[in-house]
């Protein structure tokens, strides 16, 4: 850890009564934040928090709507993440920016001026001195997809570095890396913050923000809730101090605005769904699961709480079929559909609401009416012998968009130019329409209006009612508490606790998605 930040010496950067909205959504609410050189401060925050906009404030990719932004005690507004870097603010996103089929040297070179593009000597050195400031060796000419996950992110430290030499921001840096690495990072972090250069280290890992921070601030709900120096949460002890980050970032909200009280007690059955030892096909840059195990029963609604990107989205598609199963076992109804094609588990009950609506759920070109059929195309009645059945297909539209009270001029309206609320409810209905057994629901009410939220979590109730199981992946912990029996916690692609719904489950849950145990 870097030497504490001394005396009163005016900060470096001044968030001062910054506000940001985005429609719907008070993203940051008024917040004061000092950011000082020669310290690393830990940003906290769960899922919505506003960490991403604060950083998006900072790099130039938003403007404030109210309050300033300060540097040096004077008055900014960056009109772009050009000017940011101009400032000397460079920023390591979650997502690598870096090319993987160039090498290191080239990635580097990336963005420059067109006349500065082949000075490599002077890149050469450049690129030297920035390592020594990290305290690491990389090899310049090797090509970046040769590298471990933690030379990468150091290359990408490096890029930050080129010109943003004052403030560095890294956005969940730590996410993908091995605890050899995590280590490595936080010795670069503590050289950098030693030359008086300024660090934000934005996280939803407890520990980390207790190990790498000199100060620690938690967001929650767009407000700063609090902000503690490392000093003082150290001589409080480590459990007192996680007991008190956990309950600002994690806490009930007040009564006047609590969610809804959550389902009763459930009685285990025998599982409808169980799965054991689940190890799908992901992506390099994914979270890999691995090991995942539980069972669902029916009539039960698990969630899956989470930051955002530790998997969720990947354990649905390897549920629903669209990821390679490459090790254990899915049963559903006791018959294992691990090499089941999508269209085989949907026959045999198991339906999967994506969260990316427009993109993979559907055809935004295309009428209403055959969104409600894309996954059944080819079925009786609405074909006959391969041949489309206009009338059947049109009444069956009408009846479900009557049903469902979809707001439509018609079956035949293009999809794509219903509001988000409406295309959400034509795909639960195509979801929950014959016998489902299972449904998995990404995201079912990510990006409605209060209303249709209302409706859409109705319907899950419902379902579950009826005696249909439900895996109910959301980043709203309080959405989750309020329909989940139970809650399964994911981290880094792995179940690292499963929950039964009760009082203390807030803080159970909270503890397990900052990286702590129940």
């Amino acid at each position: 850890m870097s030497a504490q930040h001394q005396g009163k010496a005016p900060p470096l950067i001044r968030f001062e009564q910054v506000t940001k909205r985005y429609p719907g959504v008070l993203a940051n609410d008024a917040i004061t934040l000092d950011l000082h050189a020669g310290e690393i401060h830990a940003l906290l925050g769960e899922n919505g928090a506003g960490k991403s906009t604060l950083i998006a404030l900072l790099s130039g990719m938003q403007q404030p709507d109210a309050g300033r932004l300060l540097i040096d005690g004077q008055a900014v507004r960056f009109s772009s993440p050009r000017a940011a870097l101009q400032a000397g603010i460079g920023t390591v996103y979650q997502h690598s920016a870096l090319v993987p089929s160039l090498t290191v040297l080239e990635n580097l070179m990336l963005g420059r001026r067109w006349w500065q593009g082949r000075r490599q000597s002077a890149t050469r050195r450049r690129f030297t001195a920035l390592c020594n400031d990290l305290g690491v060796r990389l090899p310049a000419d090797a090509l970046l997809s040769s590298l471990s996950l933690g030379e990468r992110q150091m290359v990408e430290i490096v890029k930050a570095l080129w010109e943003g030499r004052r403030l560095l921001i890294l956005d969940e840096a730590s996410a993908m890396l091995t605890s050899a690495a995590v280590s490595d990072l936080q010795r670069s972090l503590t050289r950098l913050a030693a030359k008086g250069m300024a660090i934000l280290f934005v996280t939803h890992k407890l520990p980390e923000a207790l190990a790498f921070g000199d100060r620690v601030s938690i967001l929650r709900a767009g407000r700063l809730v609090a902000s503690r120096s490392a000093a003082d949460l150290h001589r409080r002890g480590a459990e007192q101090a996680q007991s008190e980050i956990i309950s600002l970032m994690f806490d009930a909200p007040s009564t006047a605005t609590a969610a809804p009280a959550p389902p009763p007690s459930f009685q285990e059955k025998a599982p409808v769904l169980r799965v054991q030892g689940l190890r799908a096909a992901c992506g390099e840059q994914e979270p890999q699961l691995d090991g995942i195990d539980f069972s669902l029963s029916a009539g039960e609604i698990l969630g899956v709480a989470g930051i955002d990107g530790n998997g969720q989205r990947q354990l649905a598609e390897a549920l629903a079929g669209q990821r390679t199963t490459l090790a254990g076992r899915i049963e559903l109804g006791g018959e294992a559909v691990q090499a089941k094609s999508v269209p085989q588990r949907m026959k045999r009950g198991l339906r999967y609401l994506t969260d990316d609506r427009l993109g993979e759920g559907s055809l935004p070109a295309f009428p209403i009416s055959l969104n409600l059929l894309l996954k059944r195309v080819g079925d009786a009645p609405f074909w006959r012998q391969g041949v489309e059945q206009p009338r059947e297909i049109e009444a069956y539209a009408q009846q479900t968009i009557s049903a469902h009270n979809i707001r439509a001029p018609g079956p035949h309206t293009p999809l794509g130019s219903l509001s988000g609320g409406n295309v959400q409810k034509l795909l639960l209905a195509r979801e929950l329409e014959g016998q489902p057994r299972v449904v998995i629901y990404n995201k079912p009410t990510y990006g409605l209006d209060f209303q249709t939220q209302q409706l859409a979590q109705e319907a899950i109730r419902r379902q579950a009612a009826s005696g249909v199981a439900a895996l109910l992946i959301s980043p709203d912990l309080d959405e989750i508490l309020a329909l989940s029996h139970r809650v399964a916690v994911m981290a880094e692609g792995r179940i690292v606790g499963i929950v039964n719904n009760g009082p203390d489950a807030r803080q159970t849950v909270g503890r397990l998605v900052v990286g702590g145990t129940a």
